[in-house]
C-alpha cells in the first residue's frame, strides 16, 4: 500500500485507500454482534431465548438486548468489538464530511454533527443495558434511532455523483425503515396478546435492522475510493485532497427529487407552514368542546350554540371590498387568528367561548382567503393544502401524545398538562412567516374559466370532507373506540394501535400528492364507500380495516379536492363549504342528544344516516374533480397542471410528515403500556370498588379534569372503579377519550363500553384486575336516551367476580327506566358468580324501581340501605363480604360525588355460597373502625375538611361494617 508514495517522497511512513475504512467499520461492527451471538447461543441458548412470558421451545431465536446483555463472555465479546468499532466510526463520519463540505453548505456539518452523536448514543445503549439502568438505555437507544433518520436521509442527499453507491443508499434506508413497522407488530403481539413465537419473529426484524445499518455506512466503501490516507513524518499536514466536482446529472438522475438544493429557508417555511395548520386544526376542534360547556351545565339548550356558526366568516368573501381588503392583509388576519390560542387566558368560560369564536371566525376566514389567493400557482397552492392536512395529522399525534388532549386548547393550562404559552408563541412566528412569501397575483384575481364553472358541488364536497376528517381523523383513538366490543381483545387498541391510523393519515398524504388523478376516480371513491360502510357495519379488526381505508382516502382525496375548489368563488366554496359543515356536526349530536333537542327523535341512532350523507357530499366533489378538471387527469400540458406538479416543495413537506411520524413512534413509545396492575390491599383480598359520573371531563370552571380525577382515585385507593357520561368521542367534546390517561397513569386494564357510534354518553369501567370477559348492553328506551351497561368478569385474587356499570335514563322517561331496571336485574341475575353492581339509577332508595334492583331476581343487595339521601348513584352487591361504605365529595370536578365501597373476596366456593345466603339483618352490623384490619379502612386524609376540596360528607365520616 505504501510503495507507491515511498517512490516519490520518502517522507511517507504509511498509506491506504479509505475505503479501508469502511471495511474496517463493517468488519468489526458486525463481529461484535455476531460473536456474541455465537457465544450466547454455545452457552447459554435456552436462556436467551427465554422471555417474560415462554421459553424454548416456543421462543428458539434470541433478540439483540438478550445476546449482548449481561451474560458473560457474550457481553465481553460485544464490548470489545464495539470499541474498536469506535475508531473506525469517528473516522468514517469524518472522511464523509470531508467527502461532501463545500463553501457556503451547512448540511454537512449538521450531517456530521448526528454522525457523531450516534456514535455517542450507541455507546451509550451499548454499555449501559437495561439492567444496568432501564431509563438510561431506552434514552440512549431512542436517541439513536431518532439521529439515524437525519443521518440516513442527509447522506441520501450529499451523496456524490455515484449511482451505484445512491442506488444502495436508496434499497438499504428503504429496509431499514421497511423494517420497523412489523417490528412494532410483533412486538405488540409478544408484549400485549403474549403470542407464542411472536418475540421469535420479533427478533429476526430486529437483527435485521442492525443488519441493515451497518450496511447503510458500509456502502461509504464506495465513495471513498477516490482518498488516499497518508501519514507522513514531517510537521506539515493535508487540508484533504481536492475532490472531483460532482456530475450533477448523474447525481440527479440518480436521487431524484433529492438532489435538489437543501435550504434552511425552505424548511422553515414548511415548519411554519404546518405549524399554521396545526394551530388551526387546535382551535377549529376547541370550539365544540367550548360550546358543549354551556347546554351540559343548563341541562339544555344555552343559546350559546350559535358559536357554531362562526365557521361561516368565508361567506363575507362574497363582498368584493372585505374581498380584496382580506386577500391583501392576509398577514393582518392570520396573527388576528391567534387569538383563539390566547383564551385560556380568560377564566370566564362566557367570555373564553367568544375569544374561541373570534378565533375560529378569522381562521376560517384567513383560510379561505388563502387558498383563493394561491389558486392560480399550483406549487404554492398545493403547499398550502399539504400544511392544512399536515396540520390535521400534527394535531391527532400531539393529542395521542397529551392522551387525547390537545396541549394548546382553552380548556387546558400548566396545571393540568397543557402548553398554552409555547404554543402560543410559536402560532404567533408560524402565522407571521406562513403569509411572508406572497403570490405574483396580490387580489386574488384568479382564472376567468372558473367564474362559469358551479362552485355549490365543491361546497358540499368541501364540508363533507371537512367533517369527515374532523369527527374521524382529529383523534387516533376515535375509529378504534368505534369497533371496540370488549374484552377478549378482538380488535386494536387505543394506545397500541394508533400507529395504524397515523401511517394511513400518512400513507394517504403521499398518495394524494403523487397520484391525484387516481384519488380522484370513481373507482377509489367506490372502494372508499365500501370502507365507510365495513366501518359503519362491522366492528373489530374488520370494522377497523374499513376505517383505515377510508382515513387513507380522506387525506389522499383532501389535496386535489381543496385545490380544485380553492379557484372558484371563496365566499360560496368555503363559506357555504363550513355551512355544510356545521349542519353535519348538528346531525351527528342530534343522533345522541336527540332527547334535548327539537325533531331529535328523527334522526335517533342514525349514525349510518351520517356516514352515507357524509360519502355523498364527498361524492360531489369528486363529481366536479371528474368533470371539470380533466387537465389534472389527462396530464395536458398547462401552465396550470406544470405549476402544480412542481415538485420542489414536496421533499419539505414529506420530510415534515416523516419527522412527526418520528415523534409520533416516540411517543408511542413512551405511552406503551408497562402491565403494572396492582391491586392496593392485596394482602386482605380486598376490593375497593368506586361510581362516578364524570361529566364528560370538564369542571365547573371548564378545564379538563383528568388529573384532578386521576388524583381522587388514587387518593381513595380505588381497585375497580366505573365512570358514567365518559363518551368523549364526538366533535362536541373535542373527540377525546378521558380513560386513556386514567388507565395508563393508574396503572389499570380499561373497557371503554359502548363506542360512540352506540349512541349513548358512555359507561367505563377501570380495573387493577384483569378483565377477563366483558360484553356491552344497550338496555331498554323506548323513548328517552339510550342506556349504556357493561358487564364484566374479573379475575380477583384468582376468584372470579362480575362487576356491572350502568347508566339508567333520565328522570323524564319513567317507563324506559322501568324496562331498564327489569332488563339489568336478569342481567345481574344470570350470574351465580360474586357480583357488584356500580351504577347510576335515578330512583329513590327504597322505592319504586329501587326494588326491581334489589330483589330476588337480581339476588343483589345494597351497599346502605339506611342511606336515605341518594337519588343516581347505587352501588349493589351479592356473594361478597362488604366491609365499608363511603361518599366523597366532589369539590369542583364535576356535579356528581364519588361514591366508594369495600369488599372482601371469598377464598372458598363455599365462602361464596354463604354470603349468598346470609340474612340482612346479619349483614348490617356495624362495627368500630379500630375494630376491624388495617386494610379495611378508608384512607385518613379526606377526613375533617379533607384534601383538594374532597372530604367524606353526608355521615361526617365514613361507615364501616361487618357482618
Amino acid at each position: 500500500m505504501v510503495s507507491r508514495y515511498k517512490e516519490k517522497d520518502a517522507g511517507v511512513l504509511f498509506a491506504f485507500n479509505g475505503r479501508w475504512i469502511s471495511w474496517l467499520h463493517t468488519g468489526a461492527a458486525y463481529s461484535a454482534f455476531l460473536s456474541a451471538l455465537v457465544v450466547g447461543m454455545y452457552l447459554h441458548y435456552h436462556k436467551i431465548v427465554q422471555n417474560e412470558w415462554f421459553g424454548y421451545p416456543e421462543e428458539w431465536f434470541p433478540s439483540v438486548s438478550a445476546t449482548i446483555g449481561d451474560r458473560f463472555p457474550e457481553r465481553s465479546f460485544f464490548m470489545l468489538f464495539i470499541a474498536i468499532t469506535s475508531g473506525p466510526r469517528f473516522a468514517l463520519v469524518g472522511l464523509w464530511y470531508l467527502l461532501t463540505a463545500s463553501p457556503n453548505r451547512s448540511l454537512p456539518k449538521v450531517v456530521a454533527y448526528f454522525g457523531v452523536f450516534r456514535t455517542f448514543t450507541c455507546g451509550g445503549w451499548t454499555y449501559v443495558t437495561s439492567t444496568d439502568n432501564h431509563d438510561w438505555h431506552d434514552i440512549f437507544m431512542i436517541s439513536y434511532l431518532v439521529a439515524t433518520i437525519p443521518w440516513m436521509f442527509g447522506c441520501l442527499v450529499l451523496s456524490p455523483a455515484n449511482a451505484r453507491a445512491i442506488q444502495y443508499r436508496k434499497y438499504v434506508a428503504g429496509a431499514f425503515f421497511g423494517t420497523i413497522i412489523p417490528l412494532v407488530y410483533f412486538f405488540i403481539q409478544h408484549k400485549v396478546h403474549r403470542v407464542p413465537g411472536a418475540y421469535t419473529i420479533y427478533a429476526f426484524f430486529e437483527w435485521a435492522l442492525v443488519l441493515f445499518d451497518v450496511a447503510f455506512d458500509a456502502i461509504t466503501a464506495l465513495d471513498f475510493e477516490t482518498f488516499e490516507l497518508v501519514i507522513k513524518d514531517n510537521k506539515g499536514f493535508s487540508k484533504g485532497t481536492p475532490r472531483v466536482p460532482p456530475l450533477e446529472k448523474e447525481k440527479a438522475k440518480a436521487l431524484g427529487s433529492l438532489a435538489t438544493v437543501f435550504s434552511w429557508s425552505e424548511a422553515l417555511d414548511t415548519a411554519a407552514d404546518v405549524y399554521h395548520g396545526f394551530a388551526f386544526w387546535s382551535v377549529l376542534t376547541s370550539l365544540g368542546l367550548t360550546v358543549w360547556y354551556f347546554p351540559l351545565w343548563h341541562m339544555g339548550i344555552s343559546g350559546y350554540e350559535a358559536f357554531v356558526m362562526s365557521t361561516v366568516s368565508p361567506l363575507l368573501l362574497a363582498i368584493p371590498p372585505i374581498r380584496t381588503l382580506v386577500v391583501r392583509n392576509q398577514r393582518i388576519f392570520h396573527l388576528l387568528s391567534v387569538a383563539g390560542l390566547t383564551a385560556y387566558m380568560v377564566l370566564d368560560p362566557v367570555y373564553r367561548l367568544f375569544t374561541i369564536g373570534f378565533g375560529v371566525s378569522m381562521q376560517c376566514l384567513s383560510w379561505a382567503a388563502t387558498f383563493y389567493s394561491d389558486a392560480t400557482n399550483g406549487g404554492r397552492i398545493e403547499s398550502r393544502v399539504l400544511a392544512f392536512i399536515i396540520g390535521l395529522l400534527m394535531s391527532s399525534i400531539a393529542k395521542f401524545a397529551c392522551h387525547s388532549n390537545n396541549p394548546i386548547w382553552p380548556i387546558m393550562h400548566a396545571e393540568n398538562g397543557g402548553w398554552n404559552g409555547t404554543g402560543l408563541v410559536l402560532a404567533v412566528l408560524a402565522a407571521s412567516r406562513f403569509i411572508s412569501r406572497r403570490s405574483s397575483s396580490s387580489g386574488g384575481e384568479i382564472d376567468r374559466q372558473s367564474k362559469s364553472e358551479p362552485s355549490v358541488l365543491y361546497a358540499l364536497g368541501f364540508g363533507g370532507l371537512l367533517f369527515a376528517l374532523h369527527s374521524l381523523l382529529s383523534d387516533t383513538s376515535t375509529m378504534i373506540l368505534w369497533v371496540w366490543e370488549g374484552f377478549p381483545v378482538r380488535g386494536p387498541l387505543s394506545n397500541v394501535h394508533a400507529h395504524y391510523t397515523i401511517f394511513a393519515m400518512t400513507g394517504g398524504i403521499v398518495l394524494g400528492v403523487l397520484r391525484p388523478s387516481l384519488v380522484s376516480s370513481w373507482s377509489v371513491f367506490g372502494v372508499a364507500s365500501v370502507g365507510t360502510a365495513v366501518l359503519t357495519a362491522c366492528g373489530n379488526w374488520l370494522g377497523f380495516y374499513g376505517a383505515l381505508i377510508f382515513a387513507t382516502y380522506l387525506m389522499a382525496l383532501s389535496i386535489p379536492l381543496i385545490s380544485s375548489a380553492s379557484t372558484k368563488s371563496p365566499a360560496l366554496t368555503f363559506g357555504l363549504g363550513f355551512f355544510v359543515y356545521n349542519f353535519m356536526v348538528l346531525f351527528h349530536v342530534w343522533v345522541v342528544a336527540y332527547a334535548f333537542v327539537p325533531g331529535g327523535p328523527l334522526v335517533r341512532e342514525h349514525t349510518d344516516w351520517i356516514m352515507a350523507v357524509t360519502i355523498l357530499l364527498i361524492g360531489c366533489g369528486v363529481f366536479n374533480l371528474n368533470t371539470n378538471c380533466t387537465g389534472l387527469k389527462s396530464g395536458k400540458s398547462s401552465k396550470r397542471l406544470t405549476a402544480y406538479r412542481s415538485t420542489r416543495h414536496r421533499k419539505y413537506y414529506f420530510g415534515a410528515t416523516g419527522l412527526l411520524n418520528l415523534v409520533f413512534l416516540c411517543a408511542a413509545f413512551m405511552r406503551f403500556p408497562t402491565n403494572d396492575y396492582k391491586p392496593y390491599h392485596s394482602d386482605g383480598r380486598v376490593v375497593t370498588a368506586g361510581i362516578w359520573t364524570i361529566h364528560f371531563s370538564l369542571d365547573n370552571d371548564m378545564w379538563s379534569s383528568e388529573r384532578r380525577m386521576r388524583d381522587l382515585i388514587k387518593d381513595a385507593e380505588l381497585d375497580v372503579v366505573g365512570l358514567l357520561e365518559s363518551d368523549l368521542q364526538r366533535i362536541i367534546m373535542g373527540n377525546r377519550d378521558t380513560t386513556q390517561y386514567l388507565a395508563e397513569d393508574l396503572g389499570m386494564y380499561v373497557d371503554y363500553g359502548p363506542g360512540p357510534n352506540k349512541h349513548t354518553w358512555g359507561a367505563a369501567l377501570l380495573s387493577k384486575f384483569p378483565i377477563v370477559n366483558s360484553t356491552h348492553h344497550l338496555l331498554p328506551s323506548p323513548v328517552g336516551e339510550l342506556a349504556p351497561a357493561i358487564h364484566a368478569t374479573l379475575d380477583v385474587y384468582g376468584t372470579l367476580v362480575d362487576v356491572f356499570v350502568f347508566h339508567s335514563g333520565q328522570e323524564e322517561d319513567p317507563e324506559d327506566r322501568r324496562l331498564q331496571s327489569e332488563y339489568l336485574a336478569k342481567l345481574m341475575g344470570s350470574t351465580s358468580r360474586p357480583s357488584f353492581l356500580l351504577s347510576y339509577l335515578v330512583t329513590k332508595p327504597l322505592e319504586g324501581n329501587y326494588n326491581t334492583y334489589v330483589s330476588t331476581t337480581s339476588g343483589m343487595h345494597d351497599v346502605d340501605p339506611t342511606d336515605w339521601d341518594r337519588w343516581c348513584e347505587y352501588i349493589l352487591f351479592k356473594g361478597l363480604q362488604r366491609v365499608g361504605y363511603a361518599r366523597i365529595s366532589r369539590s369542583t370536578i364535576t356535579d356528581t360525588e364519588l361514591q366508594v365501597a369495600k369488599f372482601v373476596v371469598p377464598d372458598s366456593a363455599e365462602k361464596t355460597k354463604y354470603l349468598f345466603d346470609v340474612e340482612e339483618k346479619t349483614r348490617n352490623t356495624r362495627a368500630a373502625e379500630h375494630e376491624v384490619p388495617e386494610s379495611w379502612r378508608f384512607p385518613a386524609l379526606f377526613r375533617g375538611d379533607g384534601v383538594r376540596g374532597h372530604r367524606y360528607h353526608v355521615f361526617d365520616e365514613p361507615r364501616y361494617f361487618k357482618y
